[in-house]
């Protein structure tokens, strides 16, 4: 949801404080996960067995996908605005698909890293170039807090067209992954009536799409549906689970040593180190990358690397 205009930080709570209503109904089995006892920054992962007799071998492997999976501790940059700031030393960088040059992607390229090209799965914005191609039937009622923003009928085939064609976009620019946000419009006022179940078959279809074009795909919040999708996502985004106490219902990408990318909020840069003091300690995101940032999203950053923890 990056605007052009400086976001409160008021109000970004606001707007995800109503995301995980059904986060302690009985369905939600967050707890059925243990914690990983070894992080690891590996990008894939392969097993093999085999067994032998006098007559015959056989061999079972099992190949990693031709997309990027990042391991527990990937580092990463979260910018969605402003001058982009390509000096820091870290893995990822995850930036606007739309407002991102294709050389910008090119220089992270040659020097090694792998750039993740967010966009808006779940809504409208009429900021952006393909703004006109939604047609009036498929946006629905404005998103709180976001101007200009409204939420998607996306059970329309149009709306899921227009989907498969940014993520050609991503392809033709180079982009190594997909972060499609918005994709808890069920539990909003949406102006549909979407259902759990509209959303989870939404979810699904954006992960296919990205992997059969080979894009990596992350699962952005959407904490209520993390079981039934995170065997068809490769990472996760969280925004402020340690503000409303959320964190351990990423286990699941912990137990599958999937990445989990993890900010917390400030209202300004100078309260960032105090941020960093309070949130670096916590158990529940030790397996975390978690950066601090403003809710601008642009370059400034912190993170719990930097103090070894």
């Amino acid at each position: 949801m990056p605007k052009t205009l400086p976001l409160l930080l008021s109000i970004l709570v606001g707007s995800v404080g109503c995301r995980f209503k059904d986060l302690n109904s009985p369905e939600f089995k967050s707890d059925t996960a243990t914690t990983v006892s070894s992080p690891s920054t590996s990008s894939s992962s392969s097993s093999s067995s085999s067994s032998s007799s006098s007559s015959q071998t056989s061999v079972t492997s099992t190949s990693a996908p031709p997309w990027w999976s990042p391991g527990l501790g990937t580092s990463w940059q979260w910018q969605l605005q402003g001058v982009q700031d390509l000096s820091l030393d870290v893995e990822m960088y995850d930036l606007d698909l739309f407002d991102t040059p294709v050389e910008t992607i090119d220089q992270l390229h040659n020097e090694g890293r792998v750039v993740i090209c967010y966009f808006s799965a779940g809504s409208w914005e009429e900021w952006r170039e393909d703004h006109l191609d939604f047609p009036e039937e498929v946006r629905g009622a404005p998103l709180e807090g976001w101007p200009g923003e409204r939420w998607l009928d996306i059970r329309s085939p149009v709306v899921q067209d227009l989907m498969e064609a940014r993520m050609d976009l991503a392809v033709s620019m180079g982009c190594d992954g997909i972060e499609p946000d918005n994709v808890d419009g069920y539990t909003h006022k949406n102006g549909f009536g979407l259902t759990e179940q509209d959303q989870t078959d939404y979810n699904l279809f954006l992960a296919e799409a990205a992997h059969s074009r080979e894009l990596s795909v992350g699962l952005k919040n959407a904490l209520s549906l993390i079981n039934a999708l995170e065997p068809s996502f490769d990472f996760a985004i969280n925004e402020s689970c340690l503000v409303y106490d959320e964190c351990p219902f990423l286990r699941p990408f912990l137990v599958a040593n999937k990445a989990v990318f993890h900010v917390e909020y400030v209202d300004e840069p100078s309260q960032g180190e105090a941020k960093l003091e309070a949130a670096c300690g916590e158990v529940s995101i030790k397996q975390f990358y978690t950066l601090v940032k403003t809710p601008d999203l642009d370059a400034w950053t912190l993170s719990c690397a930097e103090r070894g923890s």
